[in-house]
């Protein structure tokens, strides 16, 4: 028999029925077929495969999360750790294909971990003008004995020209302010003071520390081994699209950026070679019509973690 859920457990799980509704939902697309226009929604099959049959200049923005340079099986399917030089020139197959689908304006996020972002550095700027590595601090995971525990994840930004999209006030974070510097009047400097609090809007950096990876009691998690957060790829999608532009991610996993693009009104295309994914995908599709807010991001800001509770009198605690 299948163990009972903790109380508290939130992850989303599929029924038979959903699989059944759900499957109704994807797009079938061969790869002797060409998609001849834009459609938002989820694909299942080879990304490399079928990337070629989509119209060519019509992405704004590509979300890489390729599988990392690490032993790992994702849905019964196992990717090999391989040498920095063999991994390279698989990263560079991928982005050969995907280039062509890029508009001159467009942008693109290259995750990756400490050891495969000496492959990512190397291959993008090879294709595109690379700009920033962000860093953001993975905080979930049990400790090294021999090494240091890694903690942290790359996510490189790139665009295609000097012509891009760059929205810096959306992405704004807000926090708790420790050393409030007053003006000679004596009124803040900088901050707002509330009843609950000193914060204060800043500018984004490339070191992230206010986010949370998807755990069992939050929502938006899903089985999938590397799922990343709602709040991570929202922060992508509004600084490097406006409304209504075209997100694509070949390697869509639980569907996260899909998600976040529906809530934040831009059009969405994912690829994934596993059907589980792809129906938990279209779940999330569908949540998403009936509660569109995103963890951590409300207001126009993003909250620092464990910030936005106080600010809300009875509310949830939001990461």
């Amino acid at each position: 028999m299948k163990k009972p859920r903790a109380p508290m457990n939130r992850s989303l799980e599929l029924t038979d029925g959903d699989r059944h509704r759900l499957q109704q939902r994807l797009i079938q697309l061969h790869s002797d077929e060409t998609l001849t226009e834009w459609r938002s929604g989820t694909i299942q099959g080879d990304a490399l495969q079928l990337a070629q049959c989509l119209p060519p200049a019509s992405v704004d923005l590509l979300i890489l999360d390729p599988p990392y340079n690490l032993d790992k099986t994702f849905g019964g399917q196992r990717f090999s750790k391989r040498s920095v030089d063999d991994y390279s020139d698989w990263l560079n197959q991928q982005l050969k294909v995907f280039k062509p689908l890029l508009k001159s304006t467009a942008s693109l996020y290259i995750c990756g971990d400490w050891l495969t972002s000496v492959s990512i550095f190397t291959v993008a700027s090879a294709h595109f003008i690379v700009r920033n590595r962000i860093t953001w601090e993975r905080e979930k995971g049990r400790g090294a004995k021999s090494n240091w525990k890694n903690a942290s994840e790359d996510i490189w930004f790139c665009t295609v020209s000097n012509r891009y999209t760059f929205n810096v006030e959306t992405v704004k974070l807000r926090r708790r302010v420790l050393a409030p510097y007053r003006n000679t009047d004596q009124t803040p400097r900088d901050w707002d003071l509330t009843q609950n609090g000193k914060f204060r809007d800043t500018h984004p950096s490339n070191l992230w520390t206010d986010i949370t990876v998807p755990f069992w009691s939050m929502s938006e998690n899903t089985l999938h081994p590397t799922q990343k957060s709602e709040k991570l790829i929202a922060k992508l999608v509004l600084a490097s699209t406006n409304p209504g532009d075209r997100v694509f991610d070949p390697y869509l996993g639980s569907g996260t950026t899909s998600v976040v693009c529906k809530k934040l009104g831009r059009q969405f295309l994912g690829i994934e070679m596993n059907e589980e994914y792809c129906l938990l995908a279209e779940k999330r599709l569908e949540l998403a019509e009936a509660s569109p807010d995103i963890q951590g991001f409300a207001d126009g800001v993003f909250w620092e973690r464990n910030t936005r509770s106080v600010q809300k009198a009875g509310g949830e605690k939001s990461p």
